[in-house]
C-alpha cells in the first residue's frame, strides 16, 4: 500500500483548520463554551466524538467518491 503524503498533508492542514477557525472566529465565547464542554459528562462527550468521527468519515467518502 502505496500513502499519497501530499494527501495525507493536505487532510491534516484541513484539520488544523477547522480546529482553529472556532477560536479565532469565537475568540470571546471559546472559553465560555470550553467551560460548558468541560461540565458535560463523559459519556455525553463520547457520544460528541463518536458522532463527529462519523461524520468526518461520511465526508471523506463522500469526498472520495467525485475523484
Amino acid at each position: 500500500m502505496n500513502l499519497d503524503w501530499s494527501l495525507f498533508f493536505m487532510a491534516l492542514g484541513l484539520a488544523f483548520l477547522m480546529e482553529g477557525l472556532p477560536y479565532f472566529l469565537l475568540a470571546e465565547r471559546m472559553p465560555s463554551v470550553l467551560l460548558t464542554l468541560a461540565s458535560r459528562p463523559p459519556r455525553a462527550l463520547r457520544v460528541l466524538g463518536l458522532t463527529s468521527m462519523i461524520l468526518g468519515v461520511l465526508m471523506v467518502a463522500l469526498g472520495r467518491s467525485f475523484l
